[in-house]
């Protein structure tokens, strides 16, 4: 028999052991606000970061991660799920849908294993959370309010490198702004040098709360138990690294360090102040999250562990996406490998640098737009404000600020037939639902399911290869297409009838002059608003002056979110917005579109009343 004094002994011996972290790891994430890898330890030799330097010194540096997308809410996403918000239809910027009932988000299943979860104190998901997430979730939340001997996994987000942040104004310089490397795309002015040296300043104070949280780690004694991640959300909050999913907006610096009595979690290539290639990304996180803790990451998990029990062969792509940023609908898809990135624009006939509300706060973007209106930029400089290309392809061993365009080079066409085929297989894999309107992301699944995502895994309800088929062929600026898009506009999928009319919109008067009165007909009488929405586009933009009115009657229809939903008058409101002078006779009718909406996300909400707003102060 064991006596109570043997026993009491036995459980006090596995308290100490639980406490010193002997069985499990805990784990410390430490992330910060929009900035690149522009740290000293990834080689920038302006940057000023003593302590995620020393961190690096210690630990192992990923220096081809990328976030998945360029900014902050669905990157969170991809991360607290470990699904691509493009198979969750959470890639626009602060939509909001939910998970099928048999998905956890990542802190659930630690918490199951019996970690103690906190966040301080971000969350900003495009994901409705199911159930309890998080033990703590506040700006109080900390590892410390665990109970005795419990291993935690903990956060702290730093966010005063935030584009907000670099825009502040009076600011005391500290980092020489004649001394900042300006990348290619911007233009060379006292502006621009302030915004990037200002940004180096904020960089340098968020490594000083980096070293705050290690410092305290190691007064705590518990750094030899605690494997440590710094990384950064997206690229910096410059306009043409945040929101745009090119290598400058999506690759972060990433660091993990892991104790010496965790070495069994290393990979292979570990080793102090070593530097990886592998490609990672934020759809990688969570599985490697679970590895670390001896969970095998469930199936519908789309990434690969790169640490831990679980840990996997590294994958030969990195994927990234573009859907609506705020106010101003885009959608692309980008693919890098270590040498080269590609660019897929679904939506070509839309400039680079639409006018998001919150990007023109920085005076980079106002001199730079204001620059190239006046006619003094020069072609890579221009290029943010003119129309895109089809497709893009960057050689970063060459062109690091991604400003040659090598897609129409024959000497590339391999690698562009390449990555055609690598993303094909990614949308195949994760099925890709956003090819989807916004809105039939939300109708589609509200009508037969319960998520979006399992609305993307039925075939009936998403026809997959046909849509995106006609999206291809949308895109591609191929003229001789022209019938294809003339027959789609009467096909029994409302989401093929939207592309077919994107693929004549994008053709311009040669596409839509022949198509007139199947266009009409789609304005007037489609099923779908969306469908309705882009026909009136290209019939005001490209028809004739007899049309016009009956695109404004349609449009400003569209736009009442009472006759549609939110997104449809997101959509309208675009389009409006576009139309310059030709939305004039519509000028009061403007003003009356409700810009106060019920029922929907907070922020999302608000995006049709900026664009009221934005187009009543162009007709002023």
């Amino acid at each position: 028999m064991i006596t109570n004094k043997f026993l009491y002994a036995f459980l006090f011996i596995g308290c100490i052991l639980t406490a010193s972290g002997q069985d499990r790891p805990n784990i410390l994430w430490i992330t910060s606000e929009d900035n690149g890898p522009h740290i000293g330890a990834f080689g920038d030799t302006y940057a000023t970061t003593p302590n995620i330097d020393k961190l690096a010194s210690k630990g192992l540096s990923y220096i081809n991660c990328w976030s998945t997308a360029p900014v902050c809410a669905p990157a969170r996403t991809t991360i607290i799920s470990g699904v691509y918000p493009t198979s969750t239809g959470a890639e626009h910027m602060r939509s909001q849908t939910q998970l099928p009932a048999f998905m956890k988000m990542y802190p659930q299943y630690l918490k199951r294993k019996g970690y103690y979860c906190t966040n301080n104190s971000k969350e900003d998901y495009n994901l409705t959370k199911p159930g309890k997430v998080w033990d703590m979730s506040s700006n109080k939340a900390h590892w410390k309010n665990r109970k005795p001997g419990q291993p935690f996994f903990a956060i702290f987000n730093h966010t005063v490198s935030h584009e907000s942040q670099i825009r502040r104004r009076p600011h005391k310089a500290v980092h020489d702004p004649m001394k900042v490397r300006v990348p290619a795309y911007h233009p060379d002015t006292p502006e621009v040098r302030q915004d990037w040296a200002q940004y180096y300043d904020k960089i340098t104070e968020m490594d000083a709360r980096v070293g705050k949280n290690l410092q305290e780690l190691e007064e705590a004694g518990l750094a030899d138990d605690t494997i440590v991640f710094y990384y950064g959300d997206h690229g910096s909050g410059m306009p043409r690294s945040k929101r745009w999913p090119y290598n400058s907006g999506l690759n972060v610096p990433l660091v993990v360090f892991i104790p010496e009595k965790f070495s069994h979690l290393a990979p292979s290539e570990y080793q102090a102040g070593g530097k990886s290639d592998r490609l990672v990304g934020f759809i990688d996180l969570a599985p490697t999250l679970l590895s670390l803790v001896g969970i095998k990451p469930p199936p519908h998990m789309q990434g690969f562990a790169f640490l831990g029990h679980y840990e996997e062969l590294e994958r030969n792509y990195n994927h990234g996406f573009r859907g609506r940023m705020d106010e101003r609908y885009d959608l692309l898809r980008t693919t890098r490998d270590k040498r080269f990135v590609y660019i897929r624009n679904y939506m070509p006939h839309r400039v680079y640098g639409q006018h998001v509300q919150y990007m023109f706060q920085t005076p980079t973007t106002r001199v730079w737009k204001r620059m190239f209106d006046d006619g003094k930029l020069n072609s890579a400089q221009s290029q943010f404000w003119r129309q895109k290309p089809t497709e893009e392809l960057y050689d970063l061993t060459v062109d690091p600020d991604e400003v040659n365009n090598l897609a129409s080079d024959p000497d590339y066409k391999s690698v562009i037939q390449r990555f055609r085929s690598a993303q094909n297989h990614h949308f195949q894999r994760i099925r890709d639902i956003g090819f989807l309107p916004e809105s039939e992301i939300h109708h589609r699944a509200a009508d037969v399911v319960d998520s979006p995502y399992e609305m993307g895994q039925n075939e009936d309800l998403y026809p997959m290869e046909e849509i995106i088929s006609m999206a291809n062929s949308a895109t591609s600026r191929d003229i001789e297409s022209h019938q294809q898009f003339v027959d789609g506009l009467g096909h029994e999928d409302s989401a093929v009838r939207y592309w077919a009319a994107m693929g004549l919109l994008i053709r311009g008067e040669k596409g839509v002059g022949p198509a007139t009165a199947q266009l009409q007909k789609a304005m007037r009488e489609d099923t779908s608003w969306s469908v309705r929405v882009i026909a009136a586009e290209a019939l005001s933009n490209h028809g004739s002056d007899a049309t016009l009115p009956l695109c404004l009657d349609t449009l400003i229809q569209a736009a009442d979110y009472r006759n549609s939903d939110v997104y449809v008058a997101t959509l309208a409101m675009n389009v409006i917005d576009q139309l310059d002078e030709k939305a004039r006779p519509i000028l009061e009718k403007v003003k009356n579109i409700p810009t106060k909406i019920e029922g929907y996300p907070g922020r999302a909400s608000s995006y049709v009343g900026r664009l009221v707003s934005t187009t009543l102060e162009d007709l002023r």
